[in-house]
Order: C-alpha cells, then sequence, then structure tokens
C-alpha cells in the first residue's frame, strides 16, 4: 500500500514544476522560485513516504 505522503508529494512536486514553468513564461521571478521550493517539499515528502513504506515493511506494522 502507499503512503499517503508518498501521492501528495508527488503532487506537490508535479504543482510546483508547473508553477515554475508558468513563472518562467511570464518573467516572475517570484512564482518561479515558489514552483522550485514546492518541488523539494513535494520530493521531500514522497521520500518520506517511501521511508515510511519501508519500515512498515520490515516491522509488519
Amino acid at each position: 500500500m502507499v503512503d499517503s505522503n508518498q501521492i501528495k508529494g508527488g503532487a506537490k512536486e508535479i504543482g510546483g514544476n508547473i508553477k515554475e514553468a508558468a513563472g518562467k513564461a511570464v518573467g516572475n521571478e517570484r512564482l518561479q522560485a515558489e514552483g522550485q521550493i514546492d518541488q523539494v517539499e513535494g520530493k521531500t515528502q514522497k521520500n518520506y513516504g517511501k521511508v515510511k513504506d519501508a519500515v512498515k515493511d520490515q516491522t509488519g506494522h
């Protein structure tokens, strides 16, 4: 079973990609930077979910 953090993190990462691209397209550096931050946060959350799943698999909990 996939941890909800993996799903939420993946969605945030994708949203960050879109936000960054939109910022580049309109020349908005702040929007572009926010998109990059969202990507990092999303990737971190997604990886946290993967670790949580791995621990759960190892411990059976």
